[in-house]
């Protein structure tokens, strides 16, 4: 699953990938720390992100082997390319493109696609998906994941991401959740790490809360 396991650590077993889209490379360091430092060990950065391309890099020359860092808003195979030779841990994709999970799997890399409808999460995990984001979540709501879940292979990772946070952890969770994806109730574009810090924490506390 997306938290797959790089150690033993307990913000390992946390599923809560943080989404920094808007995020800069002079900044993505700074930002990086202080949301590991409040046990989130998940980092995304959107590709529509200025320079992402350098930002996930400067990741992996940080923290290889110790957090996972990936790409988000992956739309096609050039960008699966790209990221398989900067050696990311997963892409993640908001939508499902048969292509991208193919070209990230062969490239042995986790793969998550953005799925809504059964039709797309049964198609997504023929291709080999490692894990359905169901995005944007708010638009199915806890109701209709329970009725997924009554039909997707029960061992199968569901994240939510877009309208979840502190507020929603417990109902989603109930639902069949496994983990999420949190943008910009964890960061915006130009926050300063001393903000990002405070939410951080208080998305963990959340989380664990909701266990």
């Amino acid at each position: 699953i997306w938290s797959c396991t790089l150690n033993k650590s307990k913000n390992m077993n946390r599923n809560i990938i943080a989404i920094l889209r808007g995020v800069k490379p002079k900044e993505v360091l700074d930002i990086a720390h202080v949301i590991v430092k409040a046990g989130i060990s998940q980092v995304e950065v959107p590709l529509n992100s200025p320079s992402a391309f350098e930002s996930i890099e400067l990741l992996r020359d940080e923290f290889e082997g110790s957090i996972q860092f990936g790409a988000g808003t992956v739309t096609d195979i050039k960008q699966v390319e790209v990221l398989a030779k900067i050696g990311v841990n997963f892409i993640v994709s908001p939508n499902f493109n048969p292509d991208v999970v193919k070209a990230t799997k062969e490239a042995n890399i986790l793969s998550y696609p953005g799925v809504i409808t059964p039709t797309e999460c049964f198609s997504a995990i023929h291709c080999g998906a490692d894990g359905l984001k169901f995005f944007p979540a708010s638009l199915i709501g806890e109701d209709n994941l329970i009725a997924l879940k009554a039909v997707l292979p029960s061992d199968m990772p569901l994240f939510m991401v877009g309208g979840v946070g502190p507020k929603n952890f417990s109902s989603w969770i109930k639902a069949g959740a496994t983990g999420f994806g949190i943008g910009s109730g964890l960061y915006k574009a130009g926050e300063s790490p001393n903000i990002v810090s405070k939410k951080a924490e208080s998305i963990v506390l959340a989380y664990d809360e909701a266990q």
